[in-house]
């Protein structure tokens, strides 16, 4: 089998040896140069390197064109360019999930009219344009949320007191979202929805032909929008409950995601769960380790297999069967891009308590990036620990947030 990957996730995350031989199959990894760097040496594949300056979709197109290769299989693995392998795959005839079945699963709008329709609560919502020509159309005018219909890593997503100080905002070109500020407004490329008060959960795992084969339950200690403005994230397993687990095959059913790995976030309300957003992908920073660490599965082996045609390994466990109840954290340096890496203080217990599985803390003196990440040894400092309960690893998280909250070059909020 000829098999095209889109390769922009570093080679470490997705270690796609362990889901695709390589020996039996010709792999050829397409991407950006920094990527190509993780590649591991002596794999046996082609690696070719796109300029970056035009998508994935673009630059694809013109290699093959240039080569004449054919593929079997066209895959990415990263949340921005699955729309870049579906064209791909639609534009030369390739199986796999279609421009239209993608969409579904990266277009905000699009995913909550699927639940809605399918009688799962969500919360009230409209696209950016609507609510700009028909304000009064809205059902709610409390707190509200301001953000990409296709966005990720919780990027230029703004909560507002209202509706009207939302629409006011967008209105006056005072968002803050450069793209809603600039002098040609893209809000054909925004949403807004209702805020709803509540924890915020994530529930990860594998499906095929429609099947939910396994599945974990994570509750986040801190909010995806939080690190976006600075604040240390971490989220830990609890035991999934039947109806959780029934929630969510009905919220992949919605959504046609019938085959790989899934995201999924919702917001634990006094009512019951709320669909949040889901994504045909594996979770990011830690999710896949700790998915590992507690089932026994490794999420992105499974997803290949799954789409070379192999099928999932027979047997896989329908959820947690460790002992121990894992969780993963990590700090965020892009709100002080361009300085050093000062360390962090009142951490030194943390550092060495038995319950850490896995501690990955840059150098003193290391850049901090200037984007957003989630990974290990990208992030400030990045690790997982596993307690007896889950109750006792979520204190173990806050614990830790609260006491580096303090540090040489400035200060970590305190996440909830």
């Amino acid at each position: 089998m000829n098999i095209l990957i889109l390769h922009r996730v570093p080679y470490g995350r997705i270690e796609y040896e362990r889901g695709i031989d390589h020996d039996a199959h010709q792999v050829t990894y397409f991407g950006k140069q920094e990527a190509l760097d993780t590649l591991p040496g002596g794999l046996r594949c082609r690696a070719v390197r796109r300029a970056g300056e035009r998508s994935a979709y673009d630059e694809a197109i013109e290699l093959i064109e240039r080569t004449g290769d054919r593929f079997d299989r066209i895959i990415s693995l990263s949340e921005y360019e699955l729309l870049d392998a579906a064209r791909l795959r639609e534009a030369f005839g390739v199986h796999g999930p279609s421009v239209n079945e993608v969409q579904l699963v990266r277009n905000k709008v699009l995913m909550k009219h699927a639940v809605a329709n399918a009688g799962l609560r969500v919360p009230r919502f409209a696209a950016l344009p609507e609510l700009i020509q028909r304000p009064f159309a809205a059902a709610w005018h409390g707190p509200t949320v301001l953000k990409p219909h296709s966005g990720a890593s919780s990027e230029d997503v703004r909560v507002f007191a209202s509706l009207d100080d939302a629409l006011h905002a967008v209105h006056a070109k005072q968002t803050g979202i450069a793209r809603l500020d600039g002098e040609i407004p893209l809000t054909d490329q925004y949403q807004i929805e209702e805020f709803v008060t509540g924890h915020v959960l994530h529930f990860d795992g594998l499906v095929a032909d429609g099947e939910l084969l396994t599945t974990t339950a994570s509750r986040y200690v801190g909010t995806c929008l939080g690190y976006a403005n600075g604040e240390p994230l971490g989220s830990f397993h609890f035991p999934l409950s039947p109806l959780a687990r029934d929630w969510t095959a009905s919220i992949l059913a919605a959504v046609g995601i019938r085959n790989g790995s899934f995201h999924l976030e919702a917001i634990d309300s006094p009512d019951g769960l709320v669909f949040l957003e889901v994504g045909n992908r594996v979770g990011g920073a830690d999710v896949v380790a700790t998915f590992e660490l507690a089932t026994g599965v490794h999420l992105p082996s499974e997803e290949l297999r799954i789409l070379v045609g192999a099928g999932a390994t027979s047997g896989l466990p329908a959820t947690q069967t460790s002992h121990e109840w894992h969780g993963w954290f990590v700090f965020p340096g892009h709100a002080r891009a361009g300085e050093e890496y000062a360390g962090m203080t009142g951490i030194d217990r943390y550092r060495s308590d038995p319950a850490v599985v896995r501690w990955v803390e840059l150098p003193a003196g290391s850049a901090l990036q200037h984007r957003v990440t989630y990974s290990a040894g990208e992030a400030p400092l990045a690790g997982i620990v596993a307690l007896p309960a889950a109750a006792e690893t979520q204190a173990w998280l806050q614990g830790l947030f609260y006491a580096a909250q303090q540090r040489a070059s400035g200060s970590w909020s305190k996440a909830a």
